[in-house]
């Protein structure tokens, strides 16, 4: 009795052993977007291309031997969530985040990422602050808007350079940050804006600025901020102004502003990255989730699922979880990912790429302008 009592606690300690092994042996990693609010679109495509690229990690037998475990969180664009989002990932015990996806909650939750030591690679990201103000531990796959905003004002500069142009945005971080280059470069060219405005975002009647621009009779809009509110205001402002032309930022890059919209959407123009869903080395990966999520990897999911690859390469090189070991590989590294073979500078700001291409919207899609 007494020799089965002991082979009895034996046993024990060998499940709990084992147990603990096993929970020691998950790497968690988190996706932080907006999955409710005005972007969840944008949230949505961040989570299944970083989901995906976790699961097909896992399918090749994990990280160092370890499984990947994802756990996602919803910051609603809203930068108090975010760094609340954020501490929650650090409680968890997260060594990655993929994320944030919206500007101001990047720039809200990096420093509680670099106090903990968590690597970040942000998608979609792309105020210019969240590489030159974040720590080495911060990085992104997609450009910035000064880019961005020098492609736009240089675009209309030498298409609507006699056309009354109005500037509006949501006043945060990404959407002033891109209507205030593409001002910059505009003026830069030597033609003034007839209005630069502050809307304020997540409304369902913008009247009283709509009423601005017809006071002004304005002729072309360019708008920084996110495709709800963008598809709201076209959708209103083409009612009193019916030729009114729309041009905007990566934000818009989703099918659901046409819905958004309405026929209003239709001929509107805005910039984002190349469309990933193009790229040889992307196909694979793009049908398995048209096959397996039902999910079209437009936007930035193929972006997502491309961090995820980049920070699981510099990991396998650096052959450790260890930050600054990881942190090293990232900087000093190139990647094979679906976005293309990338790097990323002494800021943390990708390298190989393209940065932003204009699309226009027809009336069931957007496709690459001609």
């Amino acid at each position: 009795m007494k020799t089965k009592s002991i082979w009895i606690l034996i046993n024990v300690f060998i499940l709990f052993g084992y147990a603990h092994n096993a929970a020691q042996a998950e790497i968690k990693v988190g996706i932080a977007g907006p999955l409710s609010g005005i972007s969840v679109n944008l949230g949505e495509q961040q989570e299944i291309g970083a989901q995906k690229a976790i699961e097909h990690q896992n399918d090749k037998g994990g990280l160092l031997g370890n499984e990947i475990v994802a756990i996602s969180v919803d910051d609603a664009c809203e930068p108090r969530q975010a760094k609340a989002v954020a501490k929650q990932l650090v409680s968890e015990g997260v060594v990655f985040v993929v994320g944030h996806g919206c500007s101001a909650c990047s720039l809200a939750a990096t420093p509680i990422y670099e106090k903990a030591g968590i690597i970040m690679i942000s998608p979609a990201s792309t105020n210019p602050k969240v590489t030159e103000e974040g720590g080495d531990n911060v990085f992104r796959v997609i450009g910035r808007d000064d880019q961005q905003g020098t492609i736009a004002g240089n675009y209309l500069a030498d298409h609507f350079g006699n056309s009354k142009i109005a500037i509006i945005h949501d006043g945060q971080a990404y959407g002033l940050g891109l209507a205030s280059f593409t001002k910059r470069q505009l003026n830069q060219r030597g033609i003034s804006e007839f209005l630069f405005d502050r809307y304020t975002p997540d409304q369902k009647d913008y009247k009283p600025l709509v009423n601005k621009l017809v006071q002004k009779n304005i002729d072309v809009l360019y708008a920084g901020g996110y495709l709800t509110d963008i598809g709201i205001i076209l959708r209103q402002a083409k009612k009193e102004l019916p030729n009114l032309r729309l041009f905007s930022g990566d934000t818009l890059v989703n099918v659901e502003f046409l819905f958004v919209a309405g026929e209003a959407g239709t001929g509107t123009y805005f910039t984002f990255g190349p469309d990933m869903r193009q790229r040889p080395e992307a196909q694979e990966v793009a049908a398995a989730i048209r096959e397996e999520d039902a999910y079209e990897p437009d936007g930035y999911t193929l972006y997502s699922y491309g961090a995820v690859q980049a920070w699981a390469q510099a990991v396998e090189q650096a052959g450790s979880l260890k930050p600054n070991a990881v942190i090293r590989a990232l900087r000093s590294g190139s990647f094979d990912t679906v976005i293309g073979k990338i790097g990323f500078d002494e800021k943390g700001d990708v390298t190989g790429i393209s940065t932003f291409v204009w699309y226009v919207f027809g009336k069931e899609d957007y496709s690459l302008a001609k």
